[in-house]
């Protein structure tokens, strides 16, 4: 209590009595017993009122001795089996000064970091960096050390060594594990393309590595579903230690391609799992079949068709308006050429199986048909023709025209009269005539309902072709600009309520997800849905069912748990006719195993950053005198200062209303006023 306080209770100590001695003994002959129990009483109360206007105070200092964290943590990967760990825990516990002076915490590790109750040793990857950062976000503003028990094989995350840089506790390997060196090649990764077009080319690409301190030499070799298709003599040596392979493989097959790429077997290699990895491409067929429907013999036709084929996934066919509909089934996209009254059939197919399609208006367009059969556009017609040339929309957003400039191109032959758009779209290029640009468009696409459509209001496209030539030397410019505008009306697929999202190659259990989508009548996500997955190993015959979980925002199956080989797989929306069939190949791939030494300089290069050292598990014991001496581990004391409030205000209170009382009773007893 400071003497502040002290001063303020002597003060109403004085004052107390003062007032006691002004109301009962000032200008009063009366004296005897009751009078000095009366003063007695009232002084106790004015007493009791002042101190519980300054509530007196005082401060208790307690004071507490921290020792520092010294986080244990251990590598809990399927790397760490039998290679001492175990032991090299138990001689730290058995060091019963080391937790006399340290707060020894716990922990393994894997992929995240864990609470240490058991070792398990199933971790399928190991992320040292994520560990340590967790370590950082849980006990960084703490004095304390590390003592990290791993090989220091690390299979994710950011770069340990880099990261130790700015790491805040000194952290001290036990570094387990063989640490000589064997002459070792292997694949580190492999990258490919998820799809490949038919007839087409798709790249690989190989990460190839050596370990050893000499030179060596290996072949690699590509097969494609059993099939070599691409040999190649790799040499090691002096710093050329890595590799990149780079190839082109042909997709000549629709399905999915199994690729596996090896490197030949070195003299005494002890580690060959590492020596191959398998990836697969799926080979599709989306090329697209095109009708160019025309009545009439024009240049337009040949340049269009040219144009199109310039793109090997595009074929156009060249037909009569009379074909029949059983031939229109084959076709994704149809272009109807100045139509007139004989295209009926064609466009009451287009509207039937809602297909896209482009029309070119010309001259030789009957325009009384072509307003009634289709509900896009309406045309006025004089029977007269106009030169009229293209303004290019600078707005345009349906796709990228940024690089298409049609400022020289010479002018089309186009049909006088009021263009009228009745769906809504954008205009690609609207006309000018006599140098006059007028709002009415002249080429304009629109999308409704699933459907798009695009109009050219002109004929003679020809001639821009032979312009672009003419210009650049090369039709690249007007053939980019055809393949943009048919792919964008190519580019609509029909509306699906039920997809599935999987890989047909999973390297080992730890990525193998299936994810899926469901939207009901109105194409809305229904979340509330139960989809059953029905997997069967085509090996085993083993048939494992699941129900898949509502994620954010879409389905999910975990297929972490199931056994390497090739499955076939049916999902299905309960009380929906809706259903998915797939395959897909788990490999026997452990990542964990594609190392076969311990990676002690590297861990000893994180020691070093971090102000520590590195130790090997018959040095335990040197580790830990090590601890025992350093300065920077002492125990830290802390004080708590603690404010206490000297009276219970409530026991005051009550005293002060005793004294009243009983000061009220005996003047009333004895006759006083």
């Amino acid at each position: 209590m400071d003497i502040q306080t002290i001063l303020l209770i002597v003060l109403a100590g004085v004052v107390a009595l003062v007032l006691v001695l002004f109301q009962y003994h000032y200008k009063t002959k009366k004296r005897g017993k009751l009078s000095v129990l009366l003063s007695f009483l009232r002084f106790l109360t004015w007493f009791g009122a002042f101190v519980l206007l300054i509530n007196p105070k005082f401060t208790k200092n307690d004071y507490t001795l921290e020792k520092a964290n010294l986080m244990v943590l251990a590598d809990n990967s399927s790397s760490m089996k039998d290679q001492g760990l175990i032991e090299s825990l138990q001689a730290l516990k058995e060091r019963q000064d080391l937790a006399d002076k340290f707060n020894i915490i716990y922990h393994s590790f894997g992929g995240n970091l864990n609470v240490h109750d058991s070792l398990s040793f199933s971790e399928p990857n190991t992320n040292i960096s994520k560990a340590l950062k967790s370590l950082n976000t849980i006990y960084g503003g703490n004095n304390g050390a590390v003592l990290l028990l791993t090989d220091g094989n690390q299979t994710l995350g950011e770069d340990y060594e880099f990261y130790s840089k700015n790491q805040k506790m000194p952290v001290y390997p036990i570094i387990l594990g063989d640490t000589t060196t064997y002459e070792d090649v292997r694949i580190d990764q492999v990258n490919t393309n998820k799809y490949a077009f038919l007839n087409n080319k798709f790249p690989l690409e190989a990460y190839v590595s050596y370990q050893g301190s000499g030179s060596a030499s290996s072949t690699l070799s590509i097969s494609v579903n059993g099939k070599s298709v691409y040999r190649e003599n790799i040499s090691f040596g002096g710093t050329n230690r890595t590799k990149v392979i780079n190839t082109l493989l042909s997709a000549d097959i629709v399905g999915t391609k199994r690729i596996q790429i090896s490197l030949g077997k070195l003299e005494g290699e002890r580690n060959t799992k590492n020596n191959s990895r398998t990836t697969a491409v799926e080979v599709i067929d989306e090329k697209t079949n095109i009708a160019l429907v025309s009545d009439v013999l024009h240049p337009d036709i040949g340049s269009l068709k040219n144009a199109i084929e310039t793109n090997e996934q595009r074929a156009v066919s060249i037909l009569k308006s009379s074909v029949g509909s059983n031939k229109l089934e084959e076709f994704d996209l149809f272009i109807l050429y100045q139509p007139k009254s004989s295209f009926k059939a064609v466009y009451d197919f287009i509207e039937q199986k809602k297909v896209n399609y482009f029309t070119i208006v010309g001259p030789k367009t009957n325009m009384n048909f072509l307003n009634s059969a289709q509900e896009t556009f309406s045309h006025q017609r004089f029977n007269q023709t106009e030169e009229t040339s293209p303004n290019l929309n600078p707005g345009f957003s349906a796709f990228d025209m940024s690089n298409f400039n049609v400022d020289d191109y010479p002018p089309l032959d186009a049909n006088m009269g009021e263009v009228t758009i009745k769906k809504p779209g954008e205009t690609l290029l609207s006309r000018r005539v006599r140098g006059v640009s007028l709002n009415d468009p002249l080429l304009y696409v629109s999308e409704a309902d699933g459907q798009r459509e695009g109009v050219l209001f002109g004929e003679n496209i020809w001639k821009w072709r032979v312009q672009n030539y003419r210009n650049e030397k090369s039709f690249k410019n007007f053939d980019e600009f055809i393949g943009k505008l048919i792919r964008y009306l190519a580019a609509s697929k029909p509306k699906t309520r039920f997809s599935l999202d999987y890989e047909t190659v999973y390297e080992g259990t730890n990525s193998a997800k299936i994810k899926a989508n469901y939207f009901d009548k109105a194409y809305e996500f229904d979340g509330n849905a139960t989809i059953d997955l029905q997997l069967k190993h085509n090996d085993t015959g083993v048939l494992s069912r699941f129900t898949m979980l509502l994620k954010n925002g879409y389905f999910e199956a975990d297929l972490a748990n199931m056994a390497p080989g090739t499955y076939t797989f049916t999902a299905k929306v309960l009380n929906e006719n809706l259903t998915k069939s797939g395959s897909f190949t788990i490999l026997d791939f452990d990542v964990e195993r594609q190392f076969l030494s311990t990676n002690y300089k590297k861990l000893e290069r994180m020691a070093l950053n971090t102000s520590a050292e590195s130790y090997f598990p018959n040095q335990v014991g040197q580790l830990v005198d090590e601890l025992m001496v350093q300065k920077r581990f002492l125990p830290v004391q802390k004080s708590e200062q603690n404010v206490v409030s000297l009276i219970d205000f409530r026991v005051l209170l009550a005293l002060i209303a005793a004294t009243l009382a009983i000061e009220w009773f005996i003047r009333k007893y004895n006759g006083l006023n």
